[in-house]
């Protein structure tokens, strides 16, 4: 693992996207490659750190987070389920005493992804405030419980 650079950005937008459809069906094509590769670009990297799992060269996983918020975490489908999502998660982890993110109530497998790390449900919603307008869940962990 290793914190990402602004080269590393279209990379990790394709992790992004492969993991979000496979994850999210019902959502495939919201967003084009071109707009993925921007939104890392010109959203996220000015404004978060940025870290990447990679397996040799390859990326297979990418966490965005600052300001106590993980804004996006993310690991190849045919990466799951090897405690890449935890290394990257541990990450943010060290890094803040308290942090919260916003996952979509239907992501069921995120969602106990989360509860297993100790982020615990303050917030469901109906998605009215979401780009996707889907209903969504809102996790907050503290370090110690």
């Amino acid at each position: 693992m290793r914190r990402l650079t602004l080269e590393d950005m279209d990379r990790a937008a394709v992790v992004h996207r492969a993991a979000f459809d496979q994850a999210l069906p019902k959502l495939v094509g919201l967003h084009t490659p071109s707009e993925d590769r921007w939104f890392y670009r010109e959203r996220l990297f000015p404004t978060r750190q940025l870290w990447g799992a990679f397996e040799t060269s390859d990326m297979v996983g990418v966490i965005a987070f600052g300001a106590g918020w993980i804004d996006q975490l993310y690991v190849l489908p045919s990466m799951q389920r090897r405690g890449i999502g935890s290394r990257l998660l541990g990450v943010a982890q060290r890094e803040f005493d308290q942090l919260q993110l916003w996952t979509f109530q239907c992501n069921v497998a995120a969602r106990r992804f989360y509860e297993a790390k100790g982020f615990v449900l303050v917030e469901e919603t109906n998605g009215t405030r979401n780009e996707e307008q889907e209903p969504d869940a809102l996790y907050r962990w503290r370090h110690g419980g």
